[in-house]
């Protein structure tokens, strides 16, 4: 099984839903894709969902990293939502999760990247 992504935008926050798995290839193409469009639209801040995200390799958390640093590269923000237990244990092992802001409600995540436009 391969990779669906899907945005969705809320309160000009784009949340990018994500299913399936997020492996070397033709998911993480994707990802990237549609990222670099949403960037290249001025959109700077990101939530992406990866509730429906069943495994995640290397090269998946690459992207996930690359993401967050072209996004903070241009003054933006990108927020982790719905983390798997197994994606959880990833970001922890590889000390990650030292760098996302990670969120178990979207509401919350939405709040908190909005708290940081006005401040900023």
């Amino acid at each position: 099984m391969s990779l669906n992504v899907k945005t969705r935008k809320v309160d000009g926050i784009v949340v990018v839903d994500m299913s399936g798995r997020l492996t070397i290839g033709e998911p993480v193409l994707l990802l990237r894709e549609t990222l670099r469009v949403q960037v290249n639209d001025g959109v700077r801040q990101f939530v992406l969902n990866l509730g429906d995200v069943s495994y995640i390799d290397s090269s998946g958390l690459g992207e996930l990293v690359s993401a967050y640093t072209t996004v903070r590269n241009k003054q933006g923000d990108v927020k982790l939502l719905n983390l798997t237990a197994k994606a959880k244990d990833l970001l922890q092992m590889t000390k990650l999760l030292t760098v996302f802001d990670v969120y178990d409600d979207e509401a919350k995540a939405i709040a908190a990247l909005k708290a940081a436009k006005t401040s900023a």
